[in-house]
C-alpha cells in the first residue's frame, strides 16, 4: 500500500531531526511505482524530495543513486553544467531506506515527446556528453563499476546467450545481433564515464531568458560507472524526429572524438531491451511478462528484418594506418600499373558517373590508323585491346592477311560499342 505524504513527512523529520517541516505534498516521477514520494517544504524555506523504495529491486537501486552520488565531489559537481541531487539524511522505515535529497524544481520531457531542433534535443545530447566528459577516477575511486569495451562486448554476448537459453528469441533476431556482436568495427570505442542508460526525462529544464530549454539538474544517478556511451544514447529509438540534433550537439560538446558507430551501437542496445525483459521473466518466472517480451521481440523482428545489418564492418583512417604500419617497405620495384591507358581522373569520373547512371555512352575510336599488332604467342589486336600490352612485332610475320586485319577491327568494334 502507498504511504501518505504525512507518512513520508515523518521520515523528512527522522533523517533531519533538527528541521522542520512545514508542508508536504505528493510528488509523481513516473517510477512505475517503485518509489513513495513526496515533495515537503522546510522551515528555513528549502524544498526537498523523500523517496521510500517499494520493493528490493527498488530498494537497491536506491542505495546504489546514493552512492554514485556520494562520489560527485563539490570539485565534480562545479565542472557540471548543471545540478545533481545532494542526499541530506537517510533514515529507516519499514524495513527499507527512505532517502532525502535536494529537490531540483525545472519541468522534464520524454523521449516520445523530444522535438526536433535546438531545444530539448540539443540540451539534453549536450548534458549526456557534459557526465561522459567526466574523469574515470570519479567512478573507480568510488568502487563503482568500470568496464573496459571488451567487458561490454562479453556482457553483450552473455544476456544474448541468456535469451537464445529460452527458446523463444527469434531467429532473425539471434542471427542480426550475433553478426553485431561479432563485428569487431562495432566495439573499437573509448569507454567513459556513464549513467548506465538514462532516460531522457531524468533531466530537469527550464527554459532561458530568450524560452530555448536548458538543463538545469539530472536526477538520475543510479548506473553511475564506467562503459560504452552508446548505453546513454539507446532512448534516441524513441525519438526518431530528435535523433541527428541530439547526436549532433552530443558530438560538439564532447571533449573527445566520438567513434563513427556510436549510434549503431546504441540501437543494438536499445534492441537487446527487449532480450534482457525476456530473460527477466524466464529469472522470475513470471508468465506476463514472458509473453510480453516474446511479443515485443517478434514485432522488432518483423521491423528489422528487411533493414541493413548492423555490424556493416567499416576501415577507418586509423586502421588503415595501422596496416601500413605493418608493411614492409618496398626495394625499388616500379608496382605503377603498367598499362598506358591508364588515367587516375578518368577512373574517378568513371566510378562518380557508374553510381549515378544506368548505360554509359563509349566514345567512338578511330579506326583508321590502327594496325593489329601481334603478341608474341601471335594474338592478333583484339587480345591487346582486352588490356594485354602487345609484344614488339616478329619480323618474319610483318605481311598480314587483309581478312585478319578486318577481323580484328571487327572485334575492336564489338568491344568498344562502335558496331
Amino acid at each position: 500500500m502507498a504511504r501518505s505524504p504525512l507518512t513520508l513527512a515523518a521520515s523528512v523529520t527522522s533523517a533531519l531531526p533538527r528541521v522542520g517541516v512545514v508542508s508536504v505534498a505528493a510528488l509523481t516521477e513516473d517510477a512505475a511505482g517503485r518509489y513513495d514520494s513526496a515533495v515537503a517544504t522546510l522551515e528555513d524555506g528549502r524544498k526537498v524530495v523523500v523517496r521510500v523504495p517499494a520493493d528490493e529491486a527498488a530498494d537497491a537501486d536506491l542505495r546504489a543513486e546514493t552512492r554514485a552520488l556520494a562520489a560527485l565531489s563539490a570539485g565534480v559537481r562545479a565542472v557540471l553544467p548543471f545540478a545533481a541531487p545532494e542526499v541530506l539524511g537517510q533514515a529507516r522505515m519499514d524495513g527499507v531506506e527512505a532517502v532525502v535529497e535536494t529537490f531540483l524544481p525545472g519541468y522534464r520531457v520524454d523521449a516520445p515527446h523530444i522535438p526536433a531542433g535546438r531545444g530539448v534535443a540539443t540540451a539534453v545530447g549536450a548534458g549526456i556528453a557534459a557526465v561522459h566528459d567526466l574523469p574515470a577516477a570519479v567512478a573507480r575511486d568510488a568502487g563503482l563499476p568500470v568496464l573496459t569495451a571488451a567487458q561490454v562486448r562479453t556482457e553483450v554476448e552473455r544476456l544474448l546467450d541468456r535469451a537464445e537459453a529460452t527458446g523463444r528469441l527469434p531467429f532473425g533476431l539471434l542471427r542480426r545481433w550475433s553478426q553485431a556482436i561479432g563485428s569487431d568495427a562495432l566495439w573499437r570505442f573509448e569507454t567513459t564515464v556513464v549513467l548506465g542508460g538514462v532516460d531522457p526525462a531524468a533531466f530537469v529544464l527550464r527554459d532561458d531568458e530568450q524560452g530555448v530549454p536548458a538543463v538545469t539538474g539530472l536526477l538520475t544517478w543510479a548506473g553511475l560507472g564506467v562503459g560504452d556511451p552508446a548505453v546513454d544514447l539507446r532512448w534516441l529509438s524513441s525519438a526518431p524526429d530528435a535523433r541527428d540534433d541530439v547526436l549532433a550537439a552530443y558530438a560538439a560538446r564532447a571533449h573527445r572524438a566520438v567513434d563513427s558507430v556510436l549510434a549503431e551501437r546504441a540501437r543494438l542496445h536499445a534492441e537487446l531491451e527487449f532480450a534482457a525483459w525476456l530473460v527477466h521473466g524466464h529469472a522470475t518466472g513470471t508468465e506476463s511478462v514472458i509473453d510480453d517480451a516474446v511479443a515485443l521481440l517478434e514485432a522488432l523482428d518483423a521491423n528489422v528484418r528487411d533493414e541493413p545489418p548492423l555490424a556493416a564492418e567499416q576501415i577507418t583512417v586509423d586502421d588503415a594506418m595501422a596496416v601500413l604500419g605493418r608493411v614492409p617497405a618496398g626495394d625499388g620495384v616500379d608496382t605503377s600499373m603498367q598499362t598506358d591507358a591508364f588515367d587516375p581522373s578518368m577512373l574517378a569520373e568513371y566510378v562518380d558517373d557508374a553510381e549515378t547512371t544506368g548505360d554509359i555512352e563509349t566514345a567512338p575510336i578511330e579506326l583508321g590508323s590502327w594496325t593489329p599488332q601481334p603478341t608474341a604467342t601471335g594474338a592478333t589486336g583484339a587480345a591487346a585491346a582486352d588490356g594485354v600490352r602487345a609484344a614488339a612485332p616478329d619480323p618474319d610475320d610483318a605481311d598480314r592477311d587483309d581478312d585478319v586485319d578486318e577481323a580484328a577491327r571487327n572485334a575492336l568494334r564489338r568491344w568498344t560499342g562502335t558496331d
